[in-house]
């Protein structure tokens, strides 16, 4: 029979363990290089959206699309293995962190705990993708992504269930701006001081906009597919920076949106230097 006091000492203990393994200093910095390698994606997925708004871009606009890439450049399937394990290690790092919660209040204890363990799957995917192209040298996001829409879609209830899980990613995507916007992002930082650090602030800040103004557009093509009851219309980010350039003065917007990836790339390198571990 399990007692409280045996539930509680289960959870001391799995606490324990995960503190001890958060503070591996081996998997912190595997887990700061998962920041770098993050930022090399965005920047890749940054320059492949304005070379499709400059009419020069034969990529997706996604993390297949800029693994694809790099799979194709010499020394690229090298890089992506790098990619697969520093992704993967920030994506364990996260995990760790959700039973490393502080506080006394269990909802909002639980909701960090969500939030973390959230973060950590979205990067444990993304090495998952890594690893795909590593070993085939392709893969293809919009596709999966509209077969999970249509897989939800055949379920009973699936267009208001796709429907919120696009609300979801549309308010995942407004926190991002919020996060830019409020220079949120600077609590899980060591922000230095000078020019270094106004640099690296003024990078998240744009960076954190043009994510989330890109993640909100994926939230939105994932609501028009629950409504419209069609899977195609949900094709991810790649599909999300291609309907930005169909809007009036869409090539400046994917331009813009495109820059601010790019700078969101490079404040992942600051990330992964300045990260509060």
């Amino acid at each position: 029979m399990i007692t409280r006091s045996n539930a509680e000492s289960a959870a001391n203990s799995a606490g324990h363990a995960a503190q001890s393994a958060g503070n591996n200093p081996h998997l912190k910095t595997l887990a700061k290089a998962g920041y770098a390698v993050n930022g090399l994606l965005h920047g890749l997925i940054g320059a492949i959206a304005i070379g499709l708004a400059v009419g020069a871009g034969g990529e997706s606009a996604d993390q297949s699309g800029a693994l694809g890439q790099l799979a194709q450049s010499p020394g690229g399937v090298f890089v992506i293995w790098i990619i697969v394990v520093g992704l993967t290690a920030l994506g364990l790092w996260q995990v760790l962190q959700a039973f490393l919660v502080p506080g006394t209040d269990p909802k909002k204890v639980w909701a960090h705990r969500l939030k973390e363990i959230g973060k950590g799957v979205a990067y444990l995917f993304v090495a998952g993708t890594a690893l795909t192209v590593a070993l085939t040298g392709s893969a293809d996001s919009s596709g999966s992504t509209a077969s999970a829409s249509a897989s939800v879609l055949a379920l009973p209830g699936g267009p208001v269930l796709l429907m919120i899980a696009g609300l979801a990613i549309l308010v995942i995507g407004g926190y991002f701006v919020y996060k830019g916007v409020a220079k949120k992002f600077t609590e899980d930082l060591a922000v230095p001081a000078g020019t270094l650090g106004t640099v690296t602030v003024g990078l998240g800040v744009a960076g954190y906009i043009a994510k989330g103004i890109a993640v909100g557009v994926v939230g939105i093509l994932v609501i028009v597919a629950g409504f419209t009851v069609d899977p195609s219309q949900s094709t991810g980010l790649d599909g999300a920076l291609r309907s930005l350039a169909a809007l009036p003065f869409g090539v400046a917007i994917l331009v813009l949106v495109g820059l601010g990836l790019i700078a969101y790339g490079i404040y992942c390198f600051f990330r992964a230097r300045f990260a509060r571990l």
